[in-house]
């Protein structure tokens, strides 16, 4: 049903809906070949690993915090921040797999998603154990999308002058 690229086949001057690519998957999404189970592995493994070399790099943040003693206040402040951030991000980058995110409220919430990094990648982890980030959005709508061009290539039907008047 794919081409060598996993770009979907359709039929010759069809101007049917395409699959929208997923980053890392292109569209391997739609019949799960080329490489998709692989790319499931490596995105998994990856966004898990780098998780933990952020928080490895949090980790030196907060040893040198600690090495300049500025006190327990502001490190607590700086453990809350991160903690807080990452959940709010994991949270808005989980929901942002099931709907559009809205543009104006992701761009008012830039510099948290960038705090909370780590929540993000753990979401993206996460997400990758059961399907491509994403896929299940993308699958919704292309379908949706298939269902309206079916019904409307359908009812278009034959010549309306060959139709018989009444």
């Amino acid at each position: 049903m794919s081409d060598e690229t996993g770009t979907p086949r359709t039929p010759a001057g069809s101007t049917g809906p395409r699959p929208e690519p997923i980053r890392l998957f292109g569209t391997t999404w739609v019949d799960h070949g080329h490489g998709y189970a692989a790319r499931r592995i490596a995105v998994a493994v990856g966004s898990l690993a780098a998780a933990v070399a952020s928080c490895l790099v949090l980790r030196l943040a907060y040893q040198g915090l600690q090495i300049a003693a500025i006190g327990d206040f502001v490190t607590v402040l700086m453990v809350a921040m991160f903690a807080i951030c990452s959940a709010l991000a994991f949270r808005h980058t989980w929901d942002g797999y099931t709907r559009r995110p809205d543009p104006d409220r992701q761009a008012s919430l830039r510099g948290l998603l960038t705090v909370g990094f780590v929540g993000s990648l753990l979401a993206y982890f996460f997400r990758s154990l059961t399907e491509a980030p994403g896929e299940k959005l993308h699958r919704e709508e292309y379908e949706e999308a298939r269902r309206q061009y079916e019904k409307r290539t359908t009812r278009r039907s034959g010549n309306p002058r060959n139709r018989r008047r009444a």
